[in-house]
This record gives structure tokens, C-alpha cells and sequence, in this order.
């Protein structure tokens, strides 16, 4: 099956189980249509680059699927008729990478850039 990723912001007044609740209801969306969420994370909230419906902040969840793409189209239907759900980017991968994404880890593991002159 083909491998997804996810990121998806719901909005700021939620708590932050009803937010991880959000990522647990589209994964069993998932599993309803054949599919299965391989990871999950929650990066909290954080602050826009400009307004979404009047919010500044947002709930960030970040999730990795294989699923096929009918359950994902059908999750994405979902989310987007959700009332707390802001904004949702999928994209189709060839691979998921191993370990946290890059919001999880820490300045220093991912600052591996040469100094500049």
C-alpha cells in the first residue's frame, strides 16, 4: 500500500487530550478503510505565520499512514468537515523515515550546518 504523511492543525481552544483525541479518531478512520496509522506526534501548540478562522495558534499533529487511497481520501473528507479542523497537507512518500520528524528533535541534533564566514 502506499505511504502517507499527514500534518494537520485543529484549532487553539482545545485542550491538548481533545487534540491527541482528533489524532485517534482519523486513526481509526484509517483502520475503518483498510488502512493503519504507522506513527503519530503530537508538536503542540504553536504559533502561525498569519490567521486561520480569527486563531493565531493551532494544535500541531503530525501522522504517518499506509493506507490506501480511498481511506485516506475518506479521512481527509473527514477532517475537513470537522469543526476543529483547520487546515490538513497530505502527501504521498516513498518511504517513511526512521526516528522523530524534524519538529521533535532537538536544536543540536538537527543543526548540522557548516558555519558561515
Amino acid at each position: 500500500m502506499p505511504l502517507y504523511e499527514h500534518v494537520m492543525i485543529a484549532r487553539q481552544d482545545l485542550s491538548n487530550s481533545q487534540a491527541e483525541g482528533l489524532i485517534e479518531h482519523f486513526g481509526a478512520v484509517l483502520s475503518d478503510n483498510g488502512g493503519k496509522l504507522v506513527d503519530n506526534e503530537y508538536w503542540g501548540v504553536k504559533t502561525m505565520a498569519y490567521k486561520i478562522n480569527k486563531n493565531r495558534k493551532g494544535h500541531y499533529a503530525f501522522l504517518r499512514s499506509d493506507a490506501p487511497a480511498s481511506a485516506v481520501q475518506e479521512m481527509e473528507r473527514l477532517m475537513r468537515l470537522h469543526d476543529d479542523v483547520m487546515r490538513v497537507l497530505t502527501i504521498k512518500v516513498d518511504e517513511h523515515a526512521e526516528g522523530p520528524s524534524v519538529q521533535m528533535q532537538k536544536r543540536d541534533e538537527r543543526d548540522n550546518r557548516r558555519e558561515r564566514r
